[in-house]
């Protein structure tokens, strides 16, 4: 079995980020790398549990280079850096599932931690096929376009309940109940890590359970973003949309991958 975990960090334990800030910008962001990283070992160490033959961590928040690589398992091999072909870099059919660790709600998730998709300042909201989706959804269908399912998410309550909205039978920890943008009462971070680790355990064991999960092809993308002139240049160049309004684009895509 071989599987790749993919690691945020706003959907940690006791993370909650700054008022008016992204979690880059916030006081929470160095103690939010390191439970990434507990958590993400915890991940690791259940799939070894399980008899995982590889586990690849991709450290996927912000460009990268947030994990202490030390505190990882020895047996875990690390992506990490920009420019990669496609997301999931390595992910081939022969990966039994991928897990999301500290990934956090789409953005319009009411009282979600700092939810947002991909970029708070950026992006209003996503749609693939009319449906509002996150990075999570869009994650889950780059992985399900190779054939392997999401089998584990670790998240917010919020988050978490996002993940079963999409994946069927996903295995999910919850690391804390969101109360709001900067609210949330969070389990131990050491408690949180027990869990994940038993989750991802069992998910491992359960692996006929699980479907991937796609949207249909060709697929519609609309995008609306927060500043008009963001807008404006997305409608133009190499990936130039429809601008169907001043603020949202529209992208007719053969497949995921033409954009993602």
């Amino acid at each position: 079995m071989k599987f790749i975990i993919a690691v945020d960090c706003e959907g940690v334990a006791c993370t909650v980020g700054s008022p008016g800030a992204s979690l880059n910008e916030s006081r929470d962001l160095e103690f939010a790398k390191l439970q990434a990283t507990r958590e993400a070992d915890a991940c690791a160490r259940g799939f070894f549990d399980a008899g995982a033959e590889q586990v690849i961590v991709w450290d996927n928040h912000n460009g990268s280079l947030n994990l202490d690589y030390d505190l990882l398992d020895e047996r875990c091999d690390i992506a990490l850096g920009v420019g990669f072909a496609h997301r999931f870099p390595g992910l081939d059919a022969s990966y039994a599932g991928v897990a999301f660790i500290g990934y956090h709600a789409m953005d319009n998730t009411e009282d979600a931690v700092v939810c947002h998709t991909f970029s708070s300042a950026t992006y209003q909201y996503m749609k693939i096929n009319d449906q509002e989706v996150g990075e999570m959804g869009i994650d889950g269908a780059v992985a399900g376009s190779h054939g392997v399912p999401v089998v584990f998410v670790a998240s917010d309550d919020k988050g978490t309940a996002e993940a079963r909205r999409f994946f069927h039978n996903v295995e999910t920890a919850t690391t804390k109940n969101a109360l709001g943008w900067n609210a949330a009462i969070s389990k131990h971070p050491q408690r949180a890590s027990a869990e994940i680790r038993a989750g991802a355990r069992a998910a491992a064991e359960r692996l006929d359970d699980f479907a991937s999960f796609t949207f249909s092809e060709p697929l519609s993308l609309e995008i609306r973003y927060k500043r008009i002139e963001a807008a404006q240049a997305a409608s133009r160049g190499l990936k130039a949309g429809e601008r169907v309004d001043p603020y949202t684009v529209r992208w007719a895509l053969d497949q995921l991958a033409d954009y993602f």
